[in-house]
């Protein structure tokens, strides 16, 4: 293995940054290229079949089977055209990734010849080889098994030689498999709840969009370190190394420059990229060592998801063709920033006004007012939904480790926004309200982009942060399909949407002037929701125990975090939203436990092949080097020499065998939890026993393994350090 470790070190510093080449001299002469978009469809398509595929793409309108057959036609004209030879139903299931099964464009003919050919049947719908996908514990056979439908919402493109068709997962019962079933069914309710609230300022709005604009951090090593690590490999982190003695405490790779292999990197993905019609706009280092990001512009919500999974699919492609490995996990270096994926969120109308904008008179700002205070108001009351929709076992080391938001859901909207909401609090009277009361309020509310230009105090450590004219959700995982956080959200907003509505007509109705019934209902929400509210330091202790105070949620492991998905009022929420039935969201709950159990099972598996097959035999290796050379002083020297020219030895033979000691005896009563809980039927049972039985045994090994990394000869140590990962480019 030192063999390995070392020939891999030899192979990074021979890496020479890669020439890239741009299709075209500007980005915008080859945006897009590979995707079906309005251009190619205007190319490719009869009029009448452009506008029926249009009206279906903007208003939801079906699409009839011979409309099917000509968008089905265009579209493999079209891509043929592009070099393309196959196609496939691109989907997400929850496994956390895409999946695909690719066919050709091919019909053999009677006479020995073959034509290309791709109907409107296989366009619309497809059964996939998904027997053993997880699917939401819907498990009985014939019910396993489910079909792809096509979701015209999202354009078709191209990777590499396939056509690639955004499409839904569903069994063949009519339940969701998928994340981005119930994601449009999220936009959906949010829509007409938000357009029902929208009636009350401006008449002309009929839609409202949900935008999402995701940032995403990843660290990037060298392939030939990471195929040295079986950590790495299989568990997406590294489950042993010392940290370095630099680390990211100078910030000196934050401020710094791109290193060159990198930038060339990041050069050749943001080409695919934009080929792919993926809008990203933003590079740049991160705070640890080795760790990047990337960003796009806003999209709607379903379009910037796809693009994100997609994303996440071509770093991992493009980076093996650079020599590098991507690394999406939350945490894979202990110590060390983990990596996020921020989701800024935000309600646009489609006469273009962003909600949760500024406007520039108070009739605006009332407005803006509302969508505001109605969104912290949905947190308040259903803080525990969001953060179970972010729980996964990678999200779990990164959450509340002083560098990340921490495991309580809270809202940060700057002190500027903090004093206007207690104004309107104390100001909004009971009763009627005089007109010099209505004139005072209009006139602060009419301050409102005043007091955002002045906020510039952005808190970092807050999970759920309004940032001027969006809220970022920051505590969402960089390993995470952005849909699971995006359902939990724009449902629960949705929910508390249709209830403004009915309080506020309920004013209307027993008198109150319409502005009068808005504000009073805004005050009243201000003051249910103010608990949510927090504006210090997410990572101070003392926030952990004032938010016990208030009653909030400290949800630090994903089996605690997902409880809330079965509860009653859960379920009858996102029930009465469309967007889940009760079975639908139990069998959700049941395959995120289930991933859960298998990613700790593979790391408790990783954990004890490395410590017993790799680190043990090098120690034992070394520690036999210096017993030979004990035994050779005591040979040479008298019996007091010997005490003091072999007193250093003699200790670091102690120490090494008492860590020896130690990783063999925790590796063992590992192995043991592990067996124990592999019995148990039960997959909640099975969750805990994991989470809180074999789990703990990590960082006890860990810990170990690490102390004898320090004192093991590095010619001998057989796993590239964390310092020649992170530092060697």
């Amino acid at each position: 293995m030192p063999t390995l470790r070392f020939k891999a070190l030899e192979d990074v510093l021979n890496r020479k940054p890669k020439h890239i080449e741009l299709p075209a001299g500007k980005i915008s002469d080859f945006y897009g290229q590979n995707v079906f978009n309005q251009m190619a469809m205007r190319e490719f398509l009869p009029e009448k079949a452009y506008k029926s595929l249009m009206a279906s793409i903007n208003h939801g309108t079906r699409i009839d089977r011979e409309i099917a057959d000509q968008v089905a036609s265009a579209m493999k004209d079209w891509a043929i055209s592009k070099g393309a030879t196959h196609y496939t139903h691109w989907f997400q299931p929850l496994t956390g990734s895409t999946a695909e099964k690719h066919d050709a464009f091919l019909k053999p003919m009677s006479d020995g010849r073959a034509i290309e050919q791709f109907s409107g049947d296989l366009l619309v719908q497809q059964e996939p080889d998904a027997s053993s996908f997880p699917n939401g514990g819907i498990r009985n056979t014939f019910e396993a098994r489910g079909y792809t439908a096509w979701d015209p919402t999202s354009p078709a493109f191209i990777m590499g030689k396939t056509l690639c068709i955004p499409t839904i997962f569903i069994s063949y019962t009519g339940e969701a498999l998928d994340y981005k079933m119930p994601l449009l069914k999220a936009i959906h309710a949010v829509d007409e709840a938000a357009t029902a609230v929208c009636q009350y300022f401006d008449k002309n709005v009929t839609k409202v969009n949900p935008t999402l604009g995701w940032e995403q951090e990843y660290f990037l090593i060298d392939k030939a370190l990471f195929n040295a690590r079986p950590d790495l490999q299989l568990a997406g982190r590294a489950l042993v190394g010392h940290n370095p003695a630099k680390g990211q405490q100078l910030d000196d790779h934050y401020f710094g420059s791109i290193p060159e292999r990198v930038n060339a990197f990041m050069r050749d993905f943001e080409t695919q990229a934009h080929l792919l019609g993926i809008p990203v706009t933003t590079r740049h280092n991160e705070v640890a060592p080795n760790q990047f990001e990337v960003a796009p512009v806003f999209e709607e919500t379903n379009l910037a998801n796809d693009h994100n999974v997609l994303l996440m699919d071509l770093l991992e492609k493009v980076a093996k063709n650079h020599d590098f490995r991507v690394l999406l996990h939350e945490k894979p270096f202990a110590g060390l920033n983990g990596s996020g994926k921020h989701n800024n969120w935000s309600l646009a109308t489609n006469t273009g006004v962003n909600l949760l904008g500024p406007g520039k008179n108070p009739k605006s700002n009332l407005r803006f007012l509302t969508f505001f205070v109605n969104t912290i108001k949905a947190i308040a009351d259903n803080a525990d939904i969001l953060r179970a929709s972010i729980a996964s076992a990678g999200n779990d080391h990164r959450l509340g480790a002083n560098e990340a938001p921490p495991a309580i859901i809270s809202v940060f909207i700057g002190s500027k926004l903090t004093e206007l909401l207690d104004m309107v609090e104390e100001n909004v009277k009971a009763g009627k309200m005089t007109p010099e009361d209505k004139t005072e309020l209009k006139l602060n509310i009419g301050k409102i982009p005043q007091i955002l230009l002045d906020n510039t105090d952005r808190n970092r450590t807050s999970p759920f942060a309004f940032t001027g004219n969006k809220f970022e959700f920051r505590a969402v995982g960089s390993s995470a399909n952005c849909a699971s956080a995006m359902i939990a959200l724009n449902t629960i907003v949705a929910k508390q949407l249709r209830e403004f509505k009915k309080n506020v007509d309920a004013r209307i109705e027993k008198g109150d002037k319409k502005d009068e019934a808005l504000l009073k209902e805004i005050q009243k929400l201000i003051k249910e929701s103010k608990h949510i509210r927090f504006e210090g330091n997410g990572y101070s202790e003392e926030w952990v125990k004032e938010a016990e105070k208030r009653g909030l949620s400290n949800l630090k492991d994903t089996p605690s975090a997902l409880r809330v998905f079965v509860d009653k009022k859960t379920k009858e929420l996102f029930a009465e939203l469309g967007v889940f039935n009760e079975r639908e969201i139990e069998a959700r709950y049941e395959i995120e436990l289930e991933n859960y159990i298998l990613k700790l099972q593979i790391e408790a598996r990783v954990l004890g092949d490395i410590a017993q097959n790799h680190i043990l035999p090098a120690s034992i290796e070394y520690l036999n080097k210096l017993t030979q050379n004990v035994k050779n002083l005591k040979e040479i020297f008298s019996e007091k020499e010997f005490e003091t020219i072999a007193k250093t030895q003699i200790e670091l033979i102690k120490t090494i065998s008492g860590h020896i000691t130690q990783v063999k005896s925790l590796v063992d009563a590992m192995i043991e939890e592990r067996k124990k809980a592999n019995k148990l039927e039960d997959t909640v049972k099975k969750a805990e026993a994991y989470a809180y039985k074999v789990k703990p045994y990590f960082d006890k090994i860990k810990y170990h393994a690490d102390k004898l990394e320090i004192n093991v000869d590095d010619e001998m140590w057989p796993l590239p350090k964390l310092r020649e990962m992170l530092f060697t480019r």
